[in-house]
C-alpha cells in the first residue's frame, strides 16, 4: 500500500458524522485527494511515519460547507436594489439589469467574485441556478471549488437561449461535456412554478427519472406566488408538481416559506429536500420555512444562501446561525436546531440533496477529502467550552483559514491559491462603474 499524500492534525475534528461529534487532537490522513484515515493524532504519528504533516493547533477541521443554492453570477448585483419586495425587487431593478448585462463576460467575473467569496468562507461545494452555465463550469475548473450547475429553464427567451427546446439542449450537451468529471455535476433547474409551464415541467420530471439527475427549483417562496397559481392553475403550487411527477427524493424545494401541515407531510412522504435561505427571506419578507417541523418529520434540510443580491453575501457560517436561530423562535422552542443540526444541514444535508453523500458531506474514511480548518482561538470565541457551538454561534468567517478540495488546498492563511484577488478586484470595479450607466445600444455586446 502506498504512503498517503499528507496528514492534517488539529485540536478538534468535527466529522459531522456520527452526529454531534467532536473528536479532539485528531488526524485526517489524505491520500489521492480522498480520506485515508481519522484516528488520534498520536496513533497517525505511530502508524504513517515520514508524511509530510501540517498541524492545527488552534482549529476546528470541519467537512467543506455546501452552499445548496447559488446564483453566484449575481454577485455582481450586491447592494444594487435593497430594501424591497421580491417581485418589485425582481421587476423593476433585476430583471432588467440582467436583460442589459448578462453574457459570458458578466457570468465569468461575477461568478469569480462568488468563487473567491466561497473559498474564504469555507464552502467547497456549491449548487447554481442561473444562464450560462457553460461559463461558470470553466470558473469552477479553474477554480478547484465543486460545483452542482443548473440546466436553467424558463418559458421565454434571455440570452442563453431562445425557449424551452433549447435550454434543454443546451444544458444536456453541457452536462454531457462532464459527464465523468467529479467536480462539476449538473441538475435541472426550472426557474419556479410561475415562471415553467406544463409541458416543460414534465419533459424535466421525465429526464430526471431517466438520467437520475437532480431537480432544483424555487418553490413556495411568497404568499403572492401561492396566490397567482391558485388562480392560474386551481391549485397551490407544490400540488400542481405534484400532479406533474416532480415530487421525489431528487428534488431540491429551495424557500418553502408558504407550508400547510398537509404539505409537510406530502414533502416526508416524497423524500424531497428543502433547501432553506434564511438571510435571503427575512431580508426580501418572503416569511419564514418552519424548519423545526420539516426536521422533525423526518424531511433533508440543506442550507444555502441565494444571490448574493438578495441576501448580500455568500456566507455559509452566518447562514448557519441565522437557520438555527430563527428555527427556534418560529417553533418557540430554544432546542429546536442546535449547532449540531445546524452544520449537518449546511454539510450531510446539502450532499445528500445533490446525491452526492457517498463522496462528500462528512469527514469519514474513503470520501473526498474537502475540508475546512476555522480558527477558532481569536478573542471572538473566548473562552471555548464547547467547540461545535462555537462554530455556529460564536465564529465568523473571517476565522477560515484554510480549505482543501479533494485534498487540494485552494486557501492557505487566508489567502487564496487559484485566483489572483487583486486583478478580479479590478473586473469587479469595471461592472460597478458599467452596472450604474444609462442603457445604451452596445450593452448586449459588451455583455457578451
Amino acid at each position: 500500500m502506498s504512503l498517503p499524500d499528507h496528514i492534517l492534525t488539529a485540536r478538534w475534528v468535527i466529522p459531522v458524522e456520527p452526529h454531534n461529534t467532536v473528536l479532539e487532537d485528531h488526524a485526517v490522513v489524505i491520500r489521492e485527494g480522498r480520506i485515508l484515515d481519522l484516528l488520534p493524532t498520536s496513533d497517525a504519528m505511530a502508524r504513517y511515519q515520514g508524511v509530510p504533516t501540517e498541524s492545527f493547533q488552534d482549529h476546528a477541521l470541519i467537512p467543506g460547507l455546501i452552499n445548496a443554492h447559488t446564483h453566484a453570477a449575481m454577485s455582481l448585483l450586491r447592494g444594487i436594489a435593497d430594501d424591497l419586495p421580491l417581485m418589485t425587487w425582481l421587476g423593476q431593478h433585476i430583471w432588467p439589469l440582467e436583460q442589459r448585462f448578462v453574457g459570458e463576460m458578466f457570468v465569468r467575473d461575477g461568478t469569480d467574485l462568488a468563487i473567491a467569496e466561497m473559498i474564504r468562507g469555507g464552502v467547497t461545494t456549491f449548487n447554481d441556478m442561473y444562464f450560462f452555465p457553460d461559463i461558470t463550469a470553466q470558473r469552477v475548473v479553474r477554480s478547484g471549488l465543486r460545483a452542482t450547475l443548473g440546466m436553467i429553464l424558463v418559458d421565454f427567451p434571455t440570452a442563453w437561449a431562445s425557449g424551452p427546446d433549447e435550454y434543454f439542449e443546451k444544458g444536456l450537451a453541457l452536462r454531457d461535456e462532464y459527464l465523468h468529471d467529479p467536480w462539476v455535476q449538473f441538475a435541472f433547474a426550472p426557474h419556479a412554478p410561475y415562471s415553467v409551464s406544463d409541458a416543460p415541467l414534465k419533459r424535466v420530471a421525465t429526464l430526471a427519472a431517466e438520467l437520475d439527475l437532480p431537480v432544483h427549483m424555487h418553490v413556495h417562496e411568497t404568499l403572492d406566488e401561492i396566490t397567482q397559481s391558485i388562480e392560474k392553475f386551481g391549485a397551490r403550487p407544490l400540488q400542481r408538481l405534484q400532479q406533474l411527477d416532480l415530487l421525489g427524493p431528487h428534488f431540491m424545494a429551495v424557500h418553502m416559506t408558504q407550508l400547510l401541515e398537509k404539505e409537510i407531510e406530502l414533502i416526508a412522504e416524497s423524500g424531497a429536500t428543502i433547501v432553506h435561505c434564511p438571510e435571503s427571506n427575512l431580508k426580501l419578507a418572503s416569511g419564514f420555512c418552519p424548519i423545526a417541523q420539516l426536521d422533525a418529520q423526518g424531511i433533508n434540510i440543506a442550507i444555502g444562501t441565494d444571490g448574493a443580491a438578495s441576501n448580500n453575501d455568500l456566507d455559509m457560517l452566518g447562514e448557519m446561525r441565522t437557520a438555527a436561530l430563527l428555527a427556534k423562535g418560529v417553533a418557540g422552542d430554544a432546542s429546536a436546531v442546535p449547532a449540531a443540526s445546524a452544520l449537518r444541514m449546511a454539510t450531510l444535508g446539502g450532499a445528500k440533496a445533490l446525491g452526492r453523500d457517498a463522496d462528500l458531506g462528512s469527514l469519514e474514511v474513503g470520501k473526498w477529502a474537502d475540508i475546512a480548518a476555522i480558527k477558532l482561538d481569536d478573542i471572538e470565541t473566548q473562552p471555548l467550552f464547547h467547540p461545535l457551538s462555537d462554530l455556529i454561534y460564536a465564529a465568523g468567517r473571517h476565522q477560515v483559514s484554510d480549505v482543501w478540495v479533494g485534498g487540494k488546498r485552494l486557501l492557505k492563511d487566508r489567502e487564496l491559491t487559484t485566483l489572483d484577488l487583486q486583478e478580479l478586484k479590478g473586473r469587479i470595479a469595471y461592472w460597478r462603474q458599467k452596472l450604474q450607466t444609462p442603457a445604451t445600444p452596445d450593452d448586449r455586446e459588451l455583455a457578451h
